[in-house]
């Protein structure tokens, strides 16, 4: 499978922050988000290649229960990622899925980690990518599978005021249960992340979704295997 790294840390985002876990980065991804943080996995991905085997060895050394396989896009692996979480439950291992929510396949996890795309993600400065990205972000029917078939919690990404109603909109249009929402700042710098969530966490107080701070760039910096 394609892979860009295999690290043990701490969650640091969603309702499991703070939980010790392994990762596992896939490699490649459907969209091209603006401000993503792991360009080497979408932008200009890595593609590493690593077995389903050797990713299961190396990721069970570490005796960890919780597993985090994210990306890029996880699912548009679909036979290495089935496998892999067989093999990973059968061991008794938590497994959390990141997606983007654009793709689906029945696999063996507990949780479901969405994070649909809103409009502040658009790369307005490529053309080619502005139109795929537009075109492909949002898939509800996809969104409606994974709340039907596993627990869920609903990501998003917030660089501004506006985005909110965007959020409202899709969690009306979805539906997405409200205590499943979480709201994160956008940003890869502290002051970046300390600006947005001052009146994030306001919002949060309003709406009743859950905040969701970024641990892992406020520890240790926007550095790769954190």
């Amino acid at each position: 499978m394609k892979y860009s790294e295999i690290f043990y840390t701490l969650q640091g985002e969603g309702q499991l922050v703070g939980v010790p876990s392994v990762f596992l980065r896939t490699s490649t991804c459907n969209l091209r988000c603006s401000w993503c943080d792991t360009a080497y996995t979408s932008w200009y991905p890595e593609d590493k290649n690593i077995s389903v085997f050797e990713a299961f060895n190396e990721i069970t050394t570490f005796g960890v229960k919780h597993v985090v396989i994210t990306g890029g896009e996880p699912f548009i692996q679909r036979e290495e990622l089935t496998t892999l979480c067989k093999m990973l439950s059968a061991k008794g291992h938590h497994i959390t899925i990141e997606t983007n929510a654009t793709v689906f396949v029945p696999v063996q996890a507990n949780l479901i980690s969405m994070s649909p795309k809103l409009s502040n993600s658009t790369p307005l400065d490529d053309k080619r990518w502005k139109e795929i990205h537009d075109r492909e972000r949002l898939k509800p029917e996809i969104m409606r599978l994974f709340l039907d078939k596993y627990e869920c919690q609903a990501k998003f990404v917030i660089s501004d005021t506006q985005d909110i109603q965007e959020v409202q909109e899709l969690a009306e249009q979805i539906p997405i249960p409200k205590e499943t929402i979480i709201l994160m700042p956008q940003g890869i710098e502290e002051s970046d992340i300390n600006t947005r969530q001052k009146w994030l966490v306001e919002v949060c107080k309003k709406t009743g979704y859950r905040y969701s701070p970024r641990l892992h760039l406020n520890i240790w910096g926007n550095k790769r295997g954190t």
